[in-house]
């Protein structure tokens, strides 16, 4: 597939390819946005608080951990299209499994399986629009995806929300049969990887997954694959317990939760779909993604002051507007120093986004515990922290001036 038919030039249509991927997307997304409003009233029923909901997470990041850079090579070796489905399906098991569950261990295997699930499906995907898009409309591509996911985000809490009247489980029924829906009619998509690419992916031999970490040393990009790793450990900081924050500071119900996160994130699809192409162009990916670093971190600080309801709303829509430019930036330096082996770099990118959605999760829980503001502390010094990563202008093996726009 060439790259004209999945995002052609800025101001073409959505085709029908990325429109596919972008419902892949959200759906996976909108089973994990679902839990979050909903997610202090699920646990009560098990005696469980801050530190059960960083479990869960890190269990999804775990599985993410483990299973992205096979789903990467596997992706090389037999196509997108069969990972994408293969990841689709997991997350129904998940979704189902959430659903039924009666004790926590069946909530966390739950989280793993949809872990299981992303981690085979989000390289794919990434390598597909890599696959068909130039180095001049990827960051579109990317924002594109990003905003799939947030939408997702956005829709799931305030779905859950409304959804959980009706029986706290459920959300993830209605999840479930959706993700089946999604992978159904990943059956229309046309596979971009040649047959010629596929079978240079099958003589290479797959790699464990301490050793394709071990090699990532020597890629290219290694330096932004800190970067995604240090970065989501500090967005998991605010993201894990959001829920459970909101409602001890200011003693709001799930639908009070599902507003903010509903408005806040739509803020942030707005920023990358309409605007992260723009500021790639004027501003390059390394100063966008320092200038989003230090708002963000901003953004949690400004968590930690009391006001009321507004207040949070637009401190909320600050944190998702930035945090929306950062992810599919990251992505595009990554894809664009990635060569032929597309699959193989998206899965060490969402390899060590895992690492950081595994890590992240537990200190936020464990930190909430203590005294609920200092995830958001410690999320905004880490945020800070990674800006050390876009620092170099040379580094013996990142020569990305074209990208980056240094």
């Amino acid at each position: 597939m060439p790259a004209s038919t999945l995002s052609p030039n800025p101001s073409s249509k959505i085709q029908l390819p990325m429109l596919l991927l972008m419902f892949n997307l959200f759906i996976a997304l909108l089973g994990q946005g679902m839990v979050i409003p909903i997610l202090p009233d699920y646990l009560k029923q098990f005696g469980a608080a801050g530190t059960a909901a960083g479990y869960l997470v890190a269990a999804f990041g775990a599985a993410q951990f483990l299973f992205s850079p096979i789903g990467g090579q596997l992706s090389d070796r037999f196509g997108r299209k069969k990972l994408i489905i293969a990841g689709l399906f997991l997350t129904v098991i998940s979704d189902y499994l959430f659903a039924i569950g009666n004790t926590l261990a069946l909530l966390y295997i739950a989280r793993f399986i949809g872990g299981m699930g992303l981690g085979l499906m989000v390289p794919s995907v990434m390598a597909y629009v890599a696959d068909s898009t130039t180095t001049d409309n990827r960051a579109k591509g990317m924002g594109y995806l990003g905003a799939a996911m947030n939408l997702g985000m956005v829709l799931g809490p305030g779905l859950g929300g409304l959804i959980a009247q009706h029986g706290i489980r459920m959300p993830y029924y209605w999840a479930a049969g959706l993700s089946l829906v999604a992978t159904l009619l990943t059956l229309l998509l046309r596979e971009t990887l040649s047959p010629e690419h596929r079978q240079a992916a099958t003589i290479r031999k797959r790699e464990p997954v301490t050793r394709q970490i071990a090699e990532s040393f020597r890629t290219p990009y290694f330096r932004y694959l800190l970067l995604v790793l240090v970065m989501t450990f500090g967005l998991m900081n605010y993201e894990t317990v959001y829920s459970l924050f909101v409602s001890q500071k200011y003693g709001f119900d799930a639908k009070s939760i599902s507003i903010i996160i509903t408005l806040g994130a739509i803020v942030g699809i707005i920023c990358q779909i309409w605007l992260l192409d723009r500021l790639v162009r004027r501003f390059g990916e390394i100063k966008l993604i320092r200038i989003s670093l230090v708002m963000s971190a901003v953004a949690l600080l400004l968590m930690l002051i009391q006001f009321n309801m507004i207040y949070l709303l637009i401190v909320s829509a600050l944190f998702f507007a930035f945090n929306a430019f950062l992810r599919p930036t990251a992505g595009t330096l990554i894809a664009n120093s990635a060569g032929d082996r597309q699959g193989y770099a998206a899965g060490l990118n969402t390899t060590y986004s895992s690492i950081g959605s595994m890590i992240g999760p537990l200190f936020a829980g464990w930190l909430f515990d203590v005294q609920i503001d200092l995830p958001y502390v410690l999320g905004a010094v880490i945020l800070i922290f990674a800006l050390a990563f876009t620092l170099e202008r040379k580094m013996r093996q990142m020569p990305l001036k074209e990208h980056s726009h240094e």
